[in-house]
């Protein structure tokens, strides 16, 4: 039930021997608790003065106190470490998102890493401070507790001590049931949050091609799956937690019934016997007490190991080697690269040299190979074989901080901070003026979302604020490119895909002179962008089949010219 990664969290073994020590203490003031009822009770019962009976009622109620107060300091101590590791691992996580890129999110769903990302460090959160508290409460009071009880009593002891692993034995069962409900739950979960986000994403797309209403159908289908095996998890849960308070309290019972028979025959004095009865639900507590979290601790290990599978990817992290900025007379080799990709490998024995200043497009059916050969070029993925050279110098990837340092990016969908457009624009270059903020605004084309903003530069756009469209979203990622001068190397990642072609043939024409004297490397599906490249790269099943220029690949009627008719060749 306890994660192994919980146990190489910084601080944890500090926490535990405080939480032991503290459990210890508890269960002291337990059986001082139950004494001092049990004391009072007899002398009373047995005729004694009720003033008599004030030092043990002193005693249950300083000792009652004493209970709570270290509920309140564990509580207070797991809730610090548990948001202090929440933090760090939320942290941890984006870091390792940025470093692996984004062909992580694109294997693991994007709605899935958001939902792990803001839900799944909640779940984690949580999951820390009930797992450390129920397991330690577990491992010490009850034990604690039985000692006492064999040292009044060896019979009510034994009883006890039979009856426990017997309810351990038929949690286990029952959590291996209740795990594979979780597992279940959770992996709909994740299914349904990739479903909804790619379909909000695309709602407008739907609704053109009038497709809206089944993919809503599909929503529902997932999420009524989603809420099927919620309800399933939840049966095992009650059923657990019905058992386990069945077994308990006939347990209990049990004991109770065998210390009034002695009682009656004189066998057993009133005092332990009491005691006994009063500490025995107090024994079953710390294993009821976890039973009804259970469920709450599966969802918080799942979300972890989630977490934990994506912070254990290996990144491809290589020797740092100094690269010069790139010029006109720069040059990238791929020598007979071959790169592995989940259970494929792509361009295998593929070499190509990439000099100066060219643009170069990079075209194929989506599935190709397209974003992953530019993940190669941005250093978030490295090849499994061949060679890489910048500049004649060999390097392991392309994950190197100078060769990143003269990256600029523009994918599909370019994020949008929540932020003021000003920063926004800004993002890569703060010390930019407001001339060259405003050239770069009119460049793109953003003068008419400037005067409809109430504060101009100063409204604040994205996520909660002012919604933006594709197409602006798109010219503030341009004018971020624009504004960063000393960049030389351009990678777009199908930067219009989501853009109806009136969009996009207007911010064409403000993207080409942004192509200037840098190397471009364009992928993309769209056909007409291909009269402006200087060379052509034609990818099919993850392999580069063709290259050359636009007239050279049309005369050699191959995959090119196939492509381009089954493509209809429009707006060329």
């Amino acid at each position: 039930m306890l994660d192994k990664a919980v146990m190489r969290l910084s601080g944890v073994h500090k926490l535990l021997g405080l939480l032991a020590g503290l459990d210890l203490l508890q269960a002291i003031f337990i059986i001082g608790q139950a004494t001092g009822l049990s004391q009072a009770i007899t002398g009373v019962w047995e005729g004694q003065a009720l003033e008599s009976q004030l030092l043990p009622a002193a005693c249950f109620f300083i000792c009652y106190l004493g209970r709570h107060l270290i509920n309140y300091l564990k509580d207070e101590r797991l809730d610090r470490f548990s948001s202090q590791q929440a933090s760090l691992l939320r942290g941890q996580l984006l870091r390792k998102l940025f470093e692996l890129g984004p062909h992580i999110v694109q294997k693991e769903g994007s709605g899935n890493v958001i939902t792990m990302t803001l839900d799944g460090i909640s779940l984690v959160e949580n999951y820390l401070h009930l797992i450390l508290n129920k397991m330690m409460n577990m491992s010490v009071i009850p034990w604690v507790i039985l000692a006492f009880i064999f040292y009044l009593d060896w019979e009510s002891g034994l009883v006890l001590l039979i009856v426990f692993p017997i309810i351990i034995i038929f949690m286990i069962i029952l959590g291996y049931a209740a795990q594979a409900r979780a597992d279940r739950q959770y992996a709909q979960y994740q299914l349904l949050s990739n479903h909804f986000l790619d379909t909000l994403r695309g709602l407008d797309t739907l609704k053109f091609f009038g497709r809206s209403k089944p993919y809503a159908k599909n929503i529902y289908q997932t999420s009524e799956n989603f809420r099927k095996a919620t309800m399933s998890a939840l049966r095992i849960g009650i059923l657990s937690t019905f058992a386990l308070d069945f077994f308990t309290t006939l347990s209990i019972a049990v004991v109770a019934v065998l210390l009034g028979l002695r009682l009656i025959n004189g066998q057993m004095l009133l005092f332990p016997a009491l005691t006994i009865l009063i500490l025995a639900p107090e024994y079953f507590l710390p294993v009821r007490d976890f039973s009804s979290d259970y469920h709450a601790t599966l969802d918080g290990k799942n979300a972890m190991q989630s977490i934990q599978h994506i912070l254990q990817t290996p990144s491809i992290k290589a020797e740092q080697i100094a690269i010069a900025p790139w010029t006109a007379e720069s040059c990238l080799e791929l020598d007979k690269i071959a790169m592995a990709y989940e259970d494929k490998t792509l361009f295998e024995g593929t070499s190509l040299a990439i000099t100066g200043y060219q643009k170069i497009g990079i075209i194929g059916m989506s599935g190709s190979g397209k974003s992953s050969l530019i993940n190669l070029l941005s250093g978030f993925l490295a090849p499994k074989e061949g060679q890489i050279r910048v500049n004649g110098q060999t390097i392991a990837n392309l994950d190197q901080e100078d060769w990143k340092q003269q990256l600029l990016y523009i994918p599909q969908n370019p994020y949008v901070f929540e932020m003021s457009l000003r920063e926004n624009i800004t993002f890569y270059t703060p010390s930019a003026t407001d001339e060259e903020v405003r050239e770069a605004i009119s460049v793109v084309g953003l003068d008419e979302l400037v005067a409809s903003l109430p504060e101009g530069l100063d409204t604040r756009i994205g996520n909660g604020a002012r919604p933006l469209s594709g197409g602006q979203a798109q010219r503030i990622a341009l004018a971020r490119a624009f504004l960063d001068k000393k960049r030389r190397i351009l990678l777009l990642d199908e930067p219009t895909a989501h853009l109806d072609i009136e969009t996009e043939l207007e911010l064409k024409e403000k993207m080409l002179p942004l192509m200037d004297n840098r190397l471009v490397l364009l992928a993309t599906h769209r056909l007409h962008w291909l009269h402006q490249m200087d060379y052509i790269l034609v990818l099919d099943k993850g392999q580069i089949v063709e290259m050359g220029s636009y007239e050279e690949l049309l005369a050699q009627k191959g995959t090119f010219y196939h492509l381009k008719t089954a493509m209809g060749g429009n707006h060329d």
